[in-house]
């Protein structure tokens, strides 16, 4: 089987000061391990370093060369791929923007839904309930016991 991680999964991961952060530490651990494909978009890598790094969000918000350091130690797994937009993209974003009214904070969560359907990636992580609004979805929160890995 192979899944994605949206990027709250990351962020808790780093984020000290969060009550989830020694589960999701424990979870990614797990997902490390695994010889399981594990796929990460570029929108979530990129949504990772800016919000880490950013003063406002944590209250010891990452130093950009450690949030680097931890992106680079997941893409150099060999069971982890990224994922871009490929040719025909917009087609899955479309379809899955006629389902339900995409707008607001819901677009880049779409755009993630219609990437993984691009790439035929049914698996993602989330602690994120909007994700479970896309059909093409099978949405597991790593914070729940019958959804970890």
């Amino acid at each position: 089987m192979s899944y994605a991680l949206d990027v709250n999964v990351l962020l808790y991961a780093s984020d000290e000061s969060s009550p989830k952060h020694t589960r999701t530490r424990a979870f990614l651990g797990e997902c490390v391990a695994s010889s399981e494909i594990l796929y990460l978009a570029w929108m979530t890598v990129s949504a990772y370093l800016r919000v880490s790094t950013h003063p406002r969000v944590f209250a010891h918000p990452l130093e950009p060369a450690e949030a680097f350091a931890n992106v680079a130690a997941l893409l150099t797994l060999p069971h982890v791929r990224v994922l871009s937009e490929e040719d025909g993209f917009w087609s899955h974003f479309c379809a899955i923007a006629e389902a339900i009214p995409v707008r607001g904070n819901l677009v880049p969560d779409a755009h993630l839904a219609a990437l993984l359907r691009q790439h035929g990636v049914r698996v993602l992580y989330t602690n994120d309930t909007d994700f479970k609004k896309f059909d093409v979805l099978d949405v597991r929160n790593p914070f729940d016991d019958h959804d970890a890995h």
